[in-house]
């Protein structure tokens, strides 16, 4: 379904990769208008990511976040999640990733907001929700709960679906750079993740890991 690539750097050609019609697959990942993106998402579905530190599968329950559910089905159905690095890993926090290796597409992302889906499940360990930094502010980038961290619910992090099985991999993802390589969003400090992409990620700090590919396995 859609396209695959081995992303290893900014010099991925993923941006050339479909144009057209559906039969062609996806449009240019830096068309975030195009209606291929506003897809509904199945009541459940299953995406597997294979990862440099192994694998891990998250279960999206459509009625718990519809929004959030809906986008992350796109990006999983078209390749936008593939090679992505784990750039924001928290010990005893949070497992975040979420911006394209390609500046041009994480660029053309950045601003592409959806609108906030109320808080209907607690942000419990292995829970997945979107990054913000206040209302309607959800773009591309999400975070695994590594513990409890119910107390984000009140802030409006609403969590869209959780981790199924592999959470033992969440946990080995590397932390050891901790808010050095990403940061969060709320604290402004991203600029580079965005005009660099993984080529700037890599050379500062190539110990992260990153997805190879994520793809969707069960949907009902």
């Amino acid at each position: 379904m859609g396209f695959r690539f081995a992303f290893a750097g900014v010099g991925c050609l993923a941006v050339m990769a479909c144009t057209g019609d559906a039969d062609a697959g996806p449009p240019p990942l830096t068309a975030p208008t195009d209606p291929y993106w506003t897809a509904p998402a199945p009541a459940t579905f299953d995406v597997r990511f294979e990862t440099t530190a192994g694998d891990f599968v998250v279960r999206v329950t459509r009625e718990w976040s519809p929004h959030g559910a809906d986008r992350f089905y796109n990006f999983a159905r078209s390749g936008y999640l593939d090679g992505q690095r784990f750039t924001r890993v928290v010990p005893d926090f949070i497992c975040q990733w979420g911006i394209h290796g390609d500046p041009s597409v994480a660029q053309a992302w950045r601003n592409a907001a959806i609108p906030d889906d109320p808080v209907r499940v607690s942000n419990t360990r292995g829970r997945i929700a979107y990054a913000m930094t206040g209302p309607d502010t959800r773009t591309t980038q999400f975070y695994v709960s590594l513990v409890d961290n119910s107390r984000l619910d009140q802030q409006g992090f609403s969590p869209f679906g959780e981790v199924i099985d592999g959470m033992e991999v969440v946990d080995r993802i590397y932390s050891g750079y901790g808010e050095e390589s990403g940061g969060g969003v709320r604290r402004g400090n991203q600029d580079p993740l965005f005009e660099g992409g993984n080529g700037y990620i890599d050379r500062l700090y190539p110990e992260l890991d990153h997805v190879v590919r994520a793809s969707i396995v069960r949907s009902s």
